[in-house]
């Protein structure tokens, strides 16, 4: 019997053509996979140059033991969530402590035991056989041509890389297909505008990564002599000047975004991929790790209080019955008598990872685009004042628009990220919430702080409600990816949209009604990030990044115990009175530090919604420049925000 087909061969085989093949899982379900003969030849490329280089099994079984107890979390991800693993999940594996996870799991931490002791089984089964069978290793002198065919495809990419690649010449057909397609000045099409609004937060993460790599660039520079940088840069232009391009027939046909997917060998690129977000958000933290704001608590540290704030994920004003929509989005909050629902307050950016750090902070809003701040949130204010934090988040701890805010939810005494899936796919809906806040109030601090970050309204907003919500159809509700782009789904779109308002009236109402139950004095605030725009009228944009006052002008509000009211009548009397009154995210820190009743030295009740020394100031919001909302025109169906005058010029 040839060597190959021994059923020790074939079993170790088999076992590694197994993990290889999860990536083309979403074929079992139904769906395809994108590019999968690259992706497939990417992955037997990936082996034979493995093989090749450390030549047996027993020498590199050994490093796939990672890949082997990843195996069971990438099916689970890709059977509930429709995703594998990724950089948000490997952070919350390593960050997340065993209480935690006891606590996520539940009982099916007996399942995982069994998991894990099966694939310690398989991985250890598969070494044996590694061990005391030859007959895979490669010792013929194949190896090495194919480790010189990789020596030389290595070699080739990165000259690519460092010097170019020619482009390639156009053929005839395309020629005359370009000449003949003259574009259409001042046209806009519904897939265009809806591509650019997908791509936004992309844009503006890689400009904050590019700047933050432009400082980590130049403090390295600056610490070594001048002149050695300045040659090894004038080196690598001279090669570049001087070297030809490439040719395109010699390109290395590697594409990172595919091979990421591929297994296992793509685990080493989403491992790197968590160590770079990690160092990214450690150098933000750098910033701010001296600051203290000297906080202290105005009242007795012993009165049990418990104050949550939920922060609200692209919920638009207008959409909401508080608010006089027609449709009732919001049937059980409007029972609610101890609530107050703020009719003018805007968001200064429309894109979460940048918005959010207003909300949490003293950031000022025109300096929303600068990566970091040099001062913490207000969790490290109320901890300074006694009070016990918690971040529970259903939104995600790394990736791509995550990191800023990773370094203020940090900041937390416990804190807890439970979104397994993302934004645009199936996830947990916020409800997942509940539970943990509900452990945090039984905690026997007497103060506690308690932030629950949403995904509320983000699309796909069918994903955000289960399906006792689905009230208003046609809607987008079991649709298998539908196409945000197609305007034939614009009343789908917008029903679904409304169907998740729906559910986080539920939400909020569940929340209060948790706090209702307790005997400590509770209040609640909620605001929304920004807004959504939504084919409004004629308007061909959708969803958020754009200038429209549908994406700044946001939902927001605070609910107070009767013990509240009868601890800080004077409070709730201004809250009252501010109801209407000229209000933005930049007002959040300091209203949630004085609902507390929290002083500190260079405190601005002048910023407070429940303080009488409240006053008005400029809301600037990013829209070609910084404009002054309050000195706007809004143009078209679109409401696009103009200042009348001229925007203020952004620095970044």
């Amino acid at each position: 019997m040839p060597a190959l087909f021994r059923p020790a061969s074939l079993y170790l085989l088999l076992s590694y053509l197994l993990i290889s093949s999860l990536p083309f899982f979403p074929l079992l379900q139904g769906q395809p996979v994108e590019k999968t003969w690259h992706l497939l030849a990417m992955e037997l490329v990936s082996w034979l140059g493995f093989w090749a280089l450390l030549q047996r099994p027993r020498w590199f079984h050994y490093l796939l033991l990672p890949a082997f107890f990843a195996v069971p979390v990438e099916v689970y991800l890709r059977l509930y969530f429709g995703q594998g693993i990724s950089t948000h999940h490997l952070g919350i594996m390593v960050e997340t402590s065993p209480k935690e996870a006891m606590e996520f799991l539940g009982n099916k931490v007996w399942l995982l035991l069994l998991l894990v002791i099966a694939v310690t089984a398989w991985w250890w089964s598969l070494l044996r056989v590694a061990k005391t069978h030859s007959h895979l290793d490669w010792t013929h002198r194949s190896r090495w041509a194919v480790l010189l065919l990789f020596i030389i495809g290595i070699a080739t990419w990165t000259y690519g890389e460092q010097i170019g690649v020619a482009k390639a010449a156009p053929s005839a057909s395309t020629s005359k297909a370009s000449s003949s397609a003259a574009p259409t000045s001042g046209a806009t099409s519904s897939s265009n505008a809806a591509s650019s609004s997908a791509s936004t937060e992309d844009e503006e993460k890689d400009e904050d990564e590019e700047e933050e790599a432009s400082a980590s660039a130049s403090a390295s520079a600056s610490s070594a002599p001048a002149a050695d940088a300045g040659t090894l840069a004038r080196w690598h232009a001279s090669l570049k000047q001087n070297l030809p391009p490439l040719p395109q027939w010699a390109k290395i046909p590697y594409d990172e975004e595919i091979y990421i997917r591929s297994w296992p060998f793509g685990l080493v690129l989403r491992g790197n991929d968590f160590w770079v977000e990690r160092d990214y958000l450690a150098k933000l933290s750098e910033k701010s790790r001296a600051f203290r704001f000297q906080a202290h608590l105005d009242g007795n540290p012993a009165t049990p209080q418990t104050i949550i704030m939920v922060i609200g994920e692209s919920s638009r004003f207008d959409r909401w019955s508080l608010n006089g929509y027609e449709r009732d989005t919001n049937p059980l909050l409007k029972q609610e008598s101890n609530l107050v629902s703020f009719s003018d307050v805007v968001t200064a950016v429309s894109a979460t990872r940048l918005s959010v750090p207003i909300i949490v902070s003293r950031k000022p809003a025109a300096q929303s685009l600068k990566a970091g701040f040099s001062e913490k949130s207000f969790l490290t204010a109320f901890k300074e004042a006694g009070f016990k934090t918690y971040w529970l988040s259903n939104q995600m701890s790394f990736g791509q628009f995550d990191t800023p805010t990773s370094v203020f939810a940090k900041e937390a005494d416990v804190t807890q990220f439970l979104n397994l899936g993302g934004f645009t796919n199936s996830s947990n809906l916020d409800q997942v919430l509940l539970e943990p806040m509900a452990n945090a109030m039984r905690d026997a601090a007497p103060k506690k702080l308690i932030v629950l970050h949403t995904l509320g309204n983000h699309w796909n907003y069918s994903h955000r409600h289960p399906k006792s919500f689905d009230n208003w159809k046609p809607s987008l509700y079991g649709v298998v990816n539908p196409a945000y782009t197609d305007l034939k789904n614009k009343q789908a779109l917008n029903n679904s949209y409304d169907n998740s308002i729906l559910y986080t009236d539920w939400m909020l109402s569940e929340v209060i009604q948790k706090l209702k139950t307790s005997s400590q004095i509770t209040s609640l605030v909620y605001i929304s990030d920004h807004g959504q725009t939504l084919y409004d009228g004629s308007c061909n944009l959708a969803f958020h990044g754009h200038n429209t006052d549908y994406e700044f002008h946001v939902p927001a509000l605070m609910w107070y115990s009767d013990a509240y009211q009868e601890h800080f009548p004077d409070k709730v009397v201004q809250l009252r009175l501010h109801q209407k009154a000229r209000l933005s995210t930049e007002n959040i820190f300091h209203s949630l530090l004085d609902m507390a009743n929290i002083r500190y030295p260079d405190e601005k009740l002048e910023w407070s919604i429940l303080s009488k020394q409240l006053k008005p100031h400029t809301r600037y919001v990013d829209s070609y420049g910084w404009t002054d909302y309050d000195n706007a025109t809004l143009k078209g169906d679109c409401r696009e925000v103009m200042d009348k005058k001229t925007p203020l010029v952004q620095e970044k």
